[in-house]
């Protein structure tokens, strides 16, 4: 069971983290005359299938995004799109499965040759390398260096930034250091795994958890060579087991990947390598960049959030910019929080009327229209395992306000005449505060009155994840969006409503929901035999969360992408919600 004690470093630069869903179309949105909206050719194409298949060698991919990465080295990266550049040069041993679709959101083997052996209850899992993988410099890959690079997760002091789960699991009271406070003389002193020959490395866990294969998948289960460790400053140049390898990187300016000699495709199935170069290039103007990939000077905004609203209103207006442009689910939901410690939020009735109350299409509507997302209906968004986007409690995907059920919530909490409240928001987040105004002049029509304060987004963690500030602030509203770190109801629900994450800075369990049942059913996932035993408990834990009206979903959200024509292969991955980048070539 992952029940970490500590803030999951997730920020808003991480809205391009996303490890679910992709889909065409958008809610209430008319197709293309043609019906192409959710085809395989025209808009919305690549949401759905690979659009220009090609096996096509050469070229240069030329990739753009107005935020840098936040690390090269696998250990430290934490930024979605960052995972997805990592497919060019990083081997795990296992990956997401690059195909569009349901399928792109299963693990499959990549450095291991097959999926995990799981014994002990589920406590224990082993897995063997394949023959012939390599790092760059042509030295063979060992089930040693697979566990070297877990072991350098654990180096916080030197490695911040990046996931911990591993620690979270495979710790188990040893306090141990990292590799470079190691006393083994080998740097293998990580007890829990378990290296008994070159080929086979063995994981073992003290309680089962169902979601360990999605932690094998992620950058931080890859190799790294003891050898050529050189700690902080790795992510200059970390050593490629990919079909690139870096050439060169300068922090805020960007970097170039070229090939790599020693990676072999045969023992590859996920990725193609088609391109000759791939180059990553950072810039200060978002709206410079729409200019040149919509001229076609570049290929792609590789953070994914999609293009910005002078260039989307451009590309909607003309089908020869549309069919090139996808709408796809980021894995995002944005949602209103109530903290329960907030009076009078701490009665249903309360809560329900401001969810009965909310226009969800005005909503929709401030953060940008329909290609903004669809209308949220749970807190469970599309791709998730266990997720049932019709399943809508609160009648929320009608779009429109239902005031008198709110007056009669009113009355049942025994504020027939209102109340007054706070609605906390970021103030660097345009749409957010947007939505914020939005649900204070929907609550003035039932009598709520609600002040909306602007805190500063960057002291988020301080602000709204401090239970103790919140109440002293009387915030009894909060505008938040939310993005897992793996495709599992796990990963996605967890950190919000599981009451051991309740943290006094950093928390993200803005309801303060601390509920036995709901705890039990984390526990009762995580004993589950596979990921997909453990989702009907993901569907009964987001039912039971919104039975008690603890959130009011904006929408399930969605970006509206655009990618130069030149290229192919083109599909978003669900368990990214980005263009893999693993297989993408350029038309020769």
């Amino acid at each position: 069971m992952i029940r970490r004690k500590q803030a999951l470093a997730i920020t808003a630069v991480i809205a391009a983290l996303s490890l679910t869903a992709a889909c065409g179309g958008s809610n209430g949105e008319k197709k293309d005359a043609k019906g192409d909206g959710d085809s395989a050719k025209g808009y919305s194409g690549a949401a759905t299938a690979v659009i220009n298949p090609s096996d096509a060698k050469g070229g240069e991919l030329k990739l753009w995004s107005p935020q840098d990465v936040d690390y090269l080295d696998p250990a430290r990266a934490y930024y979605g799109f960052v995972w997805n550049m990592q497919r060019l040069y990083i081997r795990s041993l296992l990956a997401y499965d690059s195909k569009p679709g349901k399928d792109g959101t299963k693990v499959v083997p990549d450095l291991a040759e097959a999926l995990p052996v799981i014994t002990d209850d589920g406590k224990t899992y082993t897995l063997k390398l394949k023959d012939g993988v390599k790092f760059e410099d042509g030295s063979p890959i060992t089930s040693k260096d697979i566990k070297y690079g877990v072991e350098r997760v654990f180096a916080q002091d030197v490695l911040s930034g990046g996931p911990t789960y591993l620690i979270d699991l495979l710790d188990q009271g040893q306090k141990y250091p990292g590799p470079y406070k190691d006393t083994d003389p080998d740097k293998m002193g990580l007890k829990s795994v378990e290296t008994p020959d070159d080929k086979t490395i063995v994981f073992k866990l003290a309680t089962a958890n169902s979601d360990f294969s999605y932690l094998l998948a992620m950058p931080s289960s890859s190799p790294v060579p003891v050898g050529k460790d050189t700690g902080a400053t790795y992510t200059n140049k970390p050593i490629s087991t990919g079909p690139y390898k870096v050439e060169s990187f300068t922090a805020g300016k960007g970097a170039t990947f070229v090939r790599n000699e020693n990676w072999d495709p045969k023992t590859d199935p996920i990725r193609k390598g088609l391109p000759d170069k791939v180059s990553f290039t950072v810039t200060t103007n978002p709206d410079d960049m729409d200019q040149r990939l919509l001229s076609g000077d570049i290929d792609m905004a590789v953070d994914g959030t999609g293009v910005q609203q002078a260039a989307k209103n451009k590309i909607l207006k003309d089908p020869n910019l549309k069919k090139n442009a996808d709408n796809p689910f980021t894995g995002y939901i944005r949602y209103f929080a109530f903290p329960q410690t907030v009076a009078p939020f701490d009665n249903i009735e309360c809560r329900k009327a401001v969810i009965y109350a909310a226009d969800p299409k005005s909503l929709q509507t401030a953060r940008g229209g329909p290609t903004s997302g669809d209308l949220g209906a749970n807190m469970l968004p599309p791709g998730i395992p266990g997720s049932d986007k019709s399943y809508d409690p609160f009648g929320l995907t009608k779009g429109k306000p239902q005031e008198d059920k709110a007056k009669e919530a009113l009355k049942a909490c025994g504020k027939a005449d209102g109340f007054e409240t706070t609605i906390a928001v970021r103030n660097n987040r345009a749409p957010e505060v947007k939505t914020a105004e939005s649900l204070q002049a929907a609550l003035a029509k039932v009598g709520i009155k609600a002040t909306i304060d602007q805190y500063d987004g960057k002291l988020s963690s301080s602000t709204i994840g401090s239970p103790e500030n919140v109440k002293k602030k009387n915030y009894g509203i909060i505008v938040m969006g939310w993005g897992a770190d793996y495709n599992s109801g796990s990963g996605f629900l967890q950190p919000l409503v599981d009451g051991s994450f309740i943290l006094p800075n950093g928390n993200n369990n803005y309801t303060e929901l601390n509920d036995n049942e709901v705890n039990g059913l984390f526990d009762k996932a995580a004993a589950a035999a596979t990921p997909e035993a453990a989702a009907p408990f993901y569907t009964e834990i987001n039912k039971k969360v919104m039975e008690k009206a603890l959130y009011l979903p904006i929408n399930f959200d969605k970006a509206l992408v655009y990618h130069n024509p030149r290229l192919t292969n083109v599909f978003f991955n669900e368990s990214y919600g980005k263009i893999d980048l693993a297989t993408v070539g350029i038309k020769q």
